[in-house]
């Protein structure tokens, strides 16, 4: 029988709870008509996002409602694929802890953008084809215009029982192997 040993470097276990609420998605996908046929054009949202980090993000409404903010936009960028953002839920806040529940059950995933179209032609089928946008607003939604513009990852809060019983289990364990006893 091969014998292994392993030394446990390691005295504390710490778990971030802060990233709780966060999560990342698609507010729009580049070349692809939405529900109005309009089409968003690669490189329309590079002057607002160049605006908005002097001025701080859009907005993060509930259904584009202005009078139920639930979070607030910590990056944004243009992709390949389109605008690509991680926004943080204000889960302090019933709305906010309401939206995060909602995420984590997979009943809403949709994001939908609330903007000024700055530059735009008409497309073949009729629609925009927008080059240049001033981004108001992002929204969480359960029916976005763009059928692709959804949300990709949620990290939900820890369940503070499981984690207590995980630390109790790694600092018994640790004592066990060092010889100790609680």
């Amino acid at each position: 029988m091969k014998r292994e040993t392993i030394t446990l470097a390691a005295t504390e276990v710490r778990f971030a709870t802060d990233d709780a609420g966060t999560f990342t998605g698609y507010a729009s996908i580049f070349g692809e008509p939405d529900s109005y046929g309009d089409t968003v054009q690669r490189g329309a949202f590079r002057k607002t996002l160049r605006e908005r980090k002097a001025g701080g993000g859009p907005a993060m409404f509930w259904n584009h409602d202005s009078n139920q903010p639930i979070g607030v936009w910590i990056e944004l960028v243009e992709d390949e694929r389109g605008l690509k953002v991680t926004g943080k839920l204000v889960t302090e806040t019933a709305k906010g802890a309401e939206a995060l529940a909602l995420l984590k059950a997979g009943a809403v995933n949709g994001l939908s953008i609330g903007f000024r179209a700055r530059s735009a032609e008409r497309g073949p089928n009729g629609g925009r084809v927008l080059t240049d946008i001033e981004l108001v607003e992002i929204s969480l939604v359960s029916l976005p215009a763009a059928s692709k513009a959804r949300i990709t990852s949620v990290k939900g809060a820890a369940d503070q029982a499981s984690v207590a019983a995980f630390v109790e289990a790694a600092r018994r364990a640790a004592l066990s192997i060092r010889g100790l006893k609680k």
